[in-house]
């Protein structure tokens, strides 16, 4: 081979070869060829799994930049999550272009895939400090997925991070919350709430810093919702795949705040 067969290109570089063959729709063994709308579903998702890995990617380093005390890097990728969120969202209408009759004609195909099994989107709400150990379930104890989630529940999220950095500053938290890493979802703390009290009269940095957290977690919010509402103008009520609860599931989570604190402190402002 030669030096200009072996240089790097564009579809070198971004592995097109194995990105663009990494669809197979289950319906191309019907007689008539696939399902129209099978390729787009694959799409969307796949797509979706790649920004996940990229939120990933940016929470882990916002957590070191919090670490460091780099407040200006920190807002910085946090613009650039809330954006990526944004994304994400826009990207639902494109899905709900199917109708439930072309969803349906290959849903069958699915057998016990379902997006609750996203590892990924459990290890961003892992990453954020929404922790629950009872996720861990779903996945089997000798699993990637099982490992990852162990290490990601284990580990400090951003609202530690958040907390560790607030008390650099000069904040009283509480030595109890910064001395564990919570393994469970974060529950507004009424020390905390007085710490973001005096935050946001008295301290413009670091409010900017409160304010890009809590348009990452109405982000969120806006995603599940979304994502609800997509699932009910395809499915309705029904059962969803893999034989999760569908909607039904989904709207449970829509009135949960990653981060309470944040929510609450609006009431005594």
């Amino acid at each position: 081979m030669s030096k200009e067969d072996q240089a790097t290109n564009y579809s070198s570089y971004l592995l097109l070869e194995k990105i663009l063959n990494a669809q197979e729709p289950r319906s191309q063994d019907n007689p008539d060829g696939a399902e129209h709308d099978e390729l787009l579903f694959i799409i969307i998702h796949q797509v979706f799994e790649l920004w996940f890995k990229q939120l990933l990617h940016e929470l882990d380093f916002v957590c070191k930049q919090l670490h460091t005390g780099d407040l200006g890097r920190t807002l910085h990728v946090l613009k650039r999550v809330r954006n990526i969120i944004k994304v994400m969202v826009s990207q639902v209408d494109v899905i709900e272009t199917m109708t439930p009759q072309d969803f349906s004609a290959f849903r069958s195909r699915l057998d016990s895939a379902s997006g609750l099994q996203s590892v990924q989107f459990r290890e961003i709400e892992f990453a954020l400090g929404y922790k629950r150990e009872s996720v861990l379930s779903r996945y089997s104890p000798d699993s990637k997925e099982f490992a990852s989630l162990k290490t990601r529940l284990k580990n400090p999220s951003l609202w530690d991070a958040f907390l560790n950095f607030v008390a650099g500053r000069g904040y009283s938290v509480p030595k109890e919350m910064l001395a564990t890493v919570s393994q469970s979802e974060i529950v507004a703390s009424d020390p905390i709430v007085k710490i973001l009290e005096e935050i946001y009269h008295t301290d413009p940095k670091l409010t900017q810093l409160c304010e890009s957290l809590i348009d990452l977690d109405e982000g969120i919010q806006e995603w599940r919702y979304r994502h609800v509402k997509m699932v009910q103008r395809t499915i309705g009520m029904k059962q969803g795949t893999g034989g999760s609860e569908g909607a039904n599931y989904l709207m449970a989570s829509l009135d949960k705040p990653i981060f309470p604190d944040l929510w609450q402190v609006r009431m005594s402002l």
